[in-house]
């Protein structure tokens, strides 16, 4: 039996950045294309992003960075999915990511990464078509 039920998406805010206009954006974008949205709030750990993830069902993790430790909370927040038996949940970025940066994050399990400047509708459609995919 699938799942039923609207998308929902866990969207964070991890490490030491303050600037959330970007992740706010996405969140109420994909709010209004119907999605269950859950944001985090600024300054969340890896563990607090999973934690959160879990315990809310989630289908999917947003995370916003733009303070450059981009491939260190990543890798840690796959990691603790990987050890929570939570592969199932998809995790996409966006935020202030080099291009050389991206394909070793799809390496390590990140679905997607958006950079600046991507139109939230294309957000929006990413997350209909590769969310519960089957």
């Amino acid at each position: 039996m699938g799942v039923t039920g609207p998308i929902r998406v866990v969207v964070a805010k991890p490490g030491l950045d303050g600037h959330d206009r970007g992740a706010k954006v996405i969140a109420r974008a994909l709010r209004d294309a119907g999605m269950e949205v859950i944001y985090t709030g600024l300054h969340q750990t890896p563990e607090q992003i999973v934690d959160t993830a879990i315990q809310e069902d989630a289908d999917a993790i947003g995370m916003s960075i733009l303070s450059g430790a981009h491939n260190t909370l990543f890798t840690r927040v796959i990691e603790l999915l990987r050890e929570r038996e939570a592969e199932d949940i998809t995790v996409f970025g966006g935020g202030i990511i080099p291009e050389d940066d991206i394909p070793p994050l799809k390496e390590k399990g990140v679905a997607e990464i958006f950079t600046p400047g991507v139109p939230t509708g294309d957000v929006v459609a990413w997350v209909r078509s590769h969310v519960r995919a089957a």
